[in-house]
């Protein structure tokens, strides 16, 4: 229920913003008139009817010319869509134009939402984590810094309720309680339904990261891209963390502390440390994570 509830609510907020984008893309047409390729013509196709049977139902034969506002606003499947909830502005779009010819695009990451507001909404992706590390580069340092982030929910729930509050608190009181999703704790599954949710509203490129747990069934996982095609999706992303092959620049405290690393010092020993530990080297401080990645890439003291 709270899984459809969620779906509900981003189609309507995708819809929402669709229509709102198109409604702008109407008036700014009738201020400084609409895109050029609105009013350009189009020769018809055999490809085209095939595509779009609905030519054909309306009449429309190879070599017919149109304009490509109506191509756009009457024959786009998108368009179509928007139709069921705003026949009129597709209407005035068919007769006038719009401004532009594609007006939203999702990116496939959670970590834009961090240039707004202190990630105050991650779109159609969940917080990544609750508390996490995000790695920078700055300037002068040898290996990036490991910076804490905390999600905007939990920024409000320690103002509002419980300033101690951390998803892993040392003791039960101060654990946030369990409706605080996450993308450790969502199933992939659960990424590809949002995607497609919010991607019959969007007309140009969309996409989303399914961050999969380290400790995820391989069974709920493997069929995941299968999945994704069976619901439309035009894209979409995996990641799981591997220390091995890269760490990324998001990373929570748990897969760090779980995760050591060897160093081979110069007389052939070796020392391990944790992911989240600080080591003293070259006359700086890194963790362990970061040294280690920036060593191994070959980018270690380049900033």
């Amino acid at each position: 229920m709270v899984m459809n509830n969620s779906l509900e609510f981003t189609d309507r907020i995708a819809r929402d913003m669709a229509v709102a984008g198109l409604k702008a893309g109407l008036e700014l047409a009738r201020e400084k008139g609409p895109a050029p390729i609105m009013n350009d013509e189009f020769t018809v196709t055999a490809a085209m009817l095939f595509k779009q049977p609905d030519m054909v139902r309306d009449g429309i034969k190879v070599g017919d010319k149109l304009k490509g506002k109506v191509l756009i606003a009457k024959y786009s499947r998108y368009m179509q869509t928007v139709a069921q909830a705003a026949p009129e502005l597709v209407e005035a779009l068919i007769e006038e134009g719009c401004r532009f010819s594609h007006h939203s695009s999702i990116a496939p990451t959670g970590t834009i939402s961090l240039s707004l507001a202190n990630n105050v909404s991650n779109g159609i992706e969940p917080s990544f984590a609750h508390h996490y590390s995000r790695n920078v580069i700055r300037e002068g340092k040898k290996s990036k810094e490991k910076v804490d982030v905390f999600s905007y929910e939990l920024l409000a729930y320690r103002t509002l309720i419980n300033e101690k509050a951390m998803p892993y608190g040392t003791t039960e009181e101060d654990t946030l309680p369990d409706y605080f999703m996450s993308s450790e704790n969502i199933m992939p599954r659960a990424h590809v339904d949002i995607q497609a949710a919010a991607q019959k509203w969007v007309d140009s490129s969309i996409s989303k990261t399914i961050n999969v747990p380290t400790d995820s069934d391989y069974e709920e996982f493997k069929d995941i891209y299968l999945y994704a095609a069976e619901k439309g999706l035009k894209g979409c992303t995996t990641f799981r963390f591997n220390p091995e092959a890269f760490q990324g620049v998001l990373v929570t405290e748990q897969d760090l502390e779980k995760t050591t690393y060897s160093f081979t010092l110069e007389d052939g020993s070796t020392v391990e440390f944790k992911g989240n530990e600080e080591v003293e080297y070259d006359g700086e401080t890194h963790t362990a994570a970061n040294l280690f990645d920036a060593l191994k890439e070959g980018y270690y003291g380049k900033f």
